[in-house]
């Protein structure tokens, strides 16, 4: 039973280092900010074109980063859950067969 319980842990493990790899961005304004972050949620860059921070009011320029930072993080979430769901089904049909299934 520990010995699956450390698969698991291990299987994890992996999932995170895999996450870490994927790219996700979050874009408004047609791209003029750009927020990209990592699977894991880990904000990587921001990117705001010059030409339109000159225009841009605080207000509206922190309005439109959360927007942008809250796609990017959507994203993440979506492919997280994607692949932890796949792992947990790979998981619970190792399981089965500590229980005779």
């Amino acid at each position: 039973m520990f010995d699956k319980l450390f698969q698991a842990q291990q299987k994890a493990d992996e999932i995170k280092k895999r996450l870490d790899t994927i790219s996700v961005s979050g874009e408004v304004e047609g791209g003029k900010i750009k927020v990209v972050a990592t699977a894991n949620k880990e904000i990587k860059d921001i990117d705001i074109d010059p030409e339109f921070l000159e225009r841009a009011d605080h207000e509206e320029l922190g309005e439109l980063l959360v927007t942008a930072i809250n796609k990017a993080l959507k994203q993440a979430e979506e492919i997280s859950q994607t692949e932890m769901q796949a792992a947990t089904k790979d998981m619970l049909g190792g399981l089965g067969g500590m229980f005779g299934k």
